[in-house]
């Protein structure tokens, strides 16, 4: 995991977003990872976005996973889902996704929209403690990947947790070929 100092999330909640640390604090004891097994790190705010995060920290790109709302609609009603992919792959949000939410059309949700309905800072958005009915998207390379790291609802911050955990969370749903190599 590069040179980055993490500790078990669970005593650092001062490192997470609200929503992150309240499902750190209620991360069910019969997951299949424990949550001793997620931590975090504290990171430059400045270098929070994957590319200039991976250079400074040393983490490569294929274990660096990113997390994206997507929006949609049908019949007035806005669906969201959030997709996590590997930092070395893109969601393919008009095929996959769009299919997967039923929806003529999916985008990259607004900014200003995603911070307000996660309660996570832009650039740190990740799937664990988002709406409970948002589906969270995981393509099958996040979860076939040992470790992975992701934001932490802010940007001063990263978690480092085994790649299946992503499949395991509530809501979650591994999808196959959910992104498109870079």
């Amino acid at each position: 995991m590069g040179t980055l100092k993490t500790e078990p999330a669970r005593t650092r909640l001062d490192l997470l977003a609200p929503p992150v640390a309240a499902a750190v604090q209620a991360w069910p004891g019969e997951a299949p990872v424990d949550v001793d097994d997620v931590l975090v790190a504290p990171i430059d705010a400045d270098l929070a976005d994957t590319a200039a995060f991976c250079e400074a920290y040393e983490v490569g790109l294929e274990e660096s996973a990113n997390c994206v709302v997507v929006a949609g609609k049908r019949g007035g009603e806005t669906r969201y889902a959030a997709c996590v992919v590997l930092a070395t792959t893109r969601a393919d949000v008009n095929g996959v996704v769009r299919k997967l939410l039923d929806v003529r059309k999916a985008s990259f949700a607004p900014m200003a929209e995603a911070v307000e309905l996660s309660g996570m800072e832009y650039g740190g958005i990740t799937p664990i403690g988002l709406p409970a009915d948002w589906p969270i998207l995981v393509d099958s390379r996040v979860i076939a990947t040992p470790h992975v790291i992701i934001g932490s609802g802010v940007r001063h911050s990263k978690i480092a947790l085994p790649g299946p955990a992503l499949g395991a969370l509530p809501g979650a749903r591994v999808v196959e070929d959910l992104a498109r190599p870079v």
